[in-house]
């Protein structure tokens, strides 16, 4: 009887840690999130070193509207006010980015930019 608890507690252990393996390859490479932003060039930093000599810190906004300040880097300043759809990873933050014009943003997210 014992042999048998044993077994299953095994096999119990087992499925939690590839269930937990999964979950955190899940949050590390497949978490993405969509958020919008207008480029404020007062609120770049022009960095020192490296291929990515501009770091913007932002709010944006999901489709809800929903508010997240968001920092990533850049080669280039961009266009003043410009708006930009940033890819959004949860553990390595922006992924990529892409301009877009203002009426691809979602309604939610034009609200907060009245233009």
């Amino acid at each position: 009887m014992e042999n048998i608890k044993g077994k299953i507690l095994a096999g119990i252990g087992i499925i939690l840690v590839i269930a937990v393996f999964f979950i955190v390859f899940w949050l590390l490479f497949y978490q993405e999130s969509t958020y919008y932003t207008k480029i404020d060039n007062t609120k770049v930093e022009q960095l020192n070193s490296g291929d990515m000599r501009f770091e913007y810190t932002l709010d944006a906004y999901n489709e809800k509207g929903n508010s997240k300040e968001i920092t990533f880097k850049t080669s280039r300043e961009l266009k003043e006010d410009a708006y930009l759809k940033l890819d959004v990873m949860l553990t390595r933050g922006v992924k990529s980015w892409e301009e877009v014009q203002y009426d691809e943003l979602p309604d939610k997210v034009q609200e907060k930019y009245d233009e």
